[in-house]
């Protein structure tokens, strides 16, 4: 089986000068030679700051060129990346950085305010080594030299990756180079990949669909990937004419944003030359509406494709075929380089059109939660992964979710577990009870909102608590709306029912 560092060397032997990445903010490129020469040079450094094979090595960075070279290169020198995410709260940000016993961490200037903040609240030494976006990282002068550990295996550890939890704080994916490979295999697969294609990445190499999908996959296919340092609404689609883009993967938030500002695009969308290769778009990470993709497709005159995956599978699990095959609105397709089946609640097989759990078995499994047996035992069994998911098969085999069994909150393709919400409200002195919970929206898919009941004899308004929790989880996770309630739903242990919550806010607001 290969590895990450196997893949880079075999484009390299076979087509050295061929380009795997564009930079276009920092305007710089690597051709698979380069890259090969850049994780070379990376390993070399990390052997002379002293780290050990296995040594996990976080960063705190935007997309780019030097993003994609850490990313890559401390993976084939046999250490393991633990991506930060940037737009996280610092109680997330906290856990992870000290969990992860990362022994290093790269950040932009830009984060440098940021992570002084975490590193304050973390309790053991971690080597900060800032990192510019056009020169690289700022190597220290101070040596502890150790030998270079030996090349990966297809078992060794290559990534760390958190993902939110219904338990609130992240829980760390142990992903190995077997994983990672047969991610990027199965995104290959899938979507029928040669080295003639390009994705533009636009999603954050933080999030599994980045990494996993518009970074494996090109490694594995031996095509080549853009990658602008953040998404913009208004460059999607220069970029994709300007460097011949033949596909992108996107969350059902950013269909909305470019459906938007679709109108005011130079681009005679399906006949004009400079999009000629783009074939195809792929969404993934949170659920897309029929109409959404409906329109998408009459707007810009190219398929969408539904797809499914997971942080702990490695990214891709299923896929709606490319046309002319079969797509099905509402599906996220078929199992591809996996098995699926959907289960009962004592793991019976369910027949087509009967809802269950979805569990998976593949070579792109997590090995394991990261210092956490519960969470690995609970969701591994007997090689296979319960995901909590609900969902159905049609008899075709296609898949359909149809819920959430861990109550997660998935806002524009981000997993939010509505403990954490709840976590930061309790600790506001005026707050009784709390519980956040997802509600469907337009744009992001779902959007969060919190209902609280007022402890007797205090007042607190809605900004103020809005506030409170975006110091404790960051914006991106704070509830939009906070209602205000004189009780909530208990279940006979009096605990609150959370499933209950979206119709008692529908029935407040009549």
């Amino acid at each position: 089986m290969e590895t990450v560092r196997t893949c880079i060397e075999r484009h390299a032997d076979a087509s050295a000068e061929r380009l795997f990445l564009i930079a276009p903010d920092s305007e710089q490129s690597l051709s698979f030679a380069q890259l090969k020469s850049a994780v070379d040079e990376l390993g070399q450094q990390l052997d002379l700051l002293g780290l050990a094979r296995g040594a996990k090595v976080a960063f705190l960075l935007n997309n780019g060129y030097w993003t994609l070279r850490l990313f890559l290169g401390v993976m084939a020198s046999n250490r393991v990346i633990v991506p930060l995410n940037a737009v996280a709260g610092t109680v997330q940000l906290v856990h992870v950085l000290d969990h992860s016993d990362a022994e290093i961490v790269f950040v932009a200037p830009e984060y440098r305010d940021k992570l002084a903040e975490i590193m304050a609240q973390v309790d053991r030494p971690i080597r900060v080594i800032e990192t510019s976006e056009t020169s690289g990282p700022d190597w220290p002068d101070e040596h502890n030299p150790v030998s270079s550990p030996a090349m990966p295996g297809a078992d060794d550890t290559a990534l760390l990756l958190y993902t939110s939890g219904s338990t609130g704080l992240p829980k760390g994916a142990v992903i190995s180079h077997r994983a990672v490979v047969s991610g990027g295999r199965n995104v290959t697969e899938g979507h029928q990949l040669t080295p003639d294609d390009r994705a533009l990445c636009v999603l954050p190499v933080y999030h599994i669909n980045g990494a996993m999908v518009t970074v494996s996959a090109p490694l594995y296919s031996g095509g080549s990937v853009v990658m602008p340092k953040r998404f913009s609404a208004t460059d999607y689609w220069r970029l994709v004419a300007e460097h011949r883009c033949s596909w992108s993967s996107i969350v059902p938030t950013i269909i909305k944003y470019l459906l938007d500002r679709s109108a005011q695009e130079p681009f005679a969308f399906g006949s004009d030359e400079r999009l000629a290769n783009f074939r195809f778009a792929r969404s993934a990470s949170a659920p897309l509406a029929a109409v959404t993709l409906e329109q998408w497709e009459q707007t810009f005159k190219v398929p969408m494709i539904e797809t499914l995956g997971l942080t702990e599978t490695a990214g891709t699990v299923a896929s709606n075929p490319l046309p002319p095959a079969a797509r099905k609105p509402g599906s996220v397709g078929l199992p591809y380089g996996n098995e699926i089946i959907i289960v009962d609640d004592k793991g019976n097989e369910c027949p087509p059109q009967t809802v269950g759990e979805l569990i998976i078995r593949g070579s792109n499994l997590l090995d394991l939660y990261y210092k956490n047996p519960e969470a690995t035992a609970a969701s591994i069994r007997q090689g296979w992964f319960y995901t909590g998911d609900l969902g159905k098969k049609d008899e075709e085999g296609y898949i359909f979710i149809t819920g959430r069994s861990k109550e997660l909150i998935i806002r524009g393709g981000e997993n939010i577990a509505p403990r954490e919400i709840d976590d930061v409200l309790y600790k506001h002195e005026a707050i009784l009870e709390a519980a956040a919970v997802g509600v469907d929206d337009e744009n992001y898919g779902q959007e969060v909102v919190a209902c609280v009941v007022v402890r007797d004899g205090y007042q607190c308004s809605e900004e103020e608590l809005k506030a409170f929790c975006e110091a404790g989880v960051g914006r991106y996770k704070s509830p939009k709306v906070i209602y205000f309630f004189d009780d909530l739903p208990k279940g006979p242990s009096g605990k609150i029912l959370r499933l209950q919550l979206p119709a008692l806010i529908a029935k407040s607001t009549v």
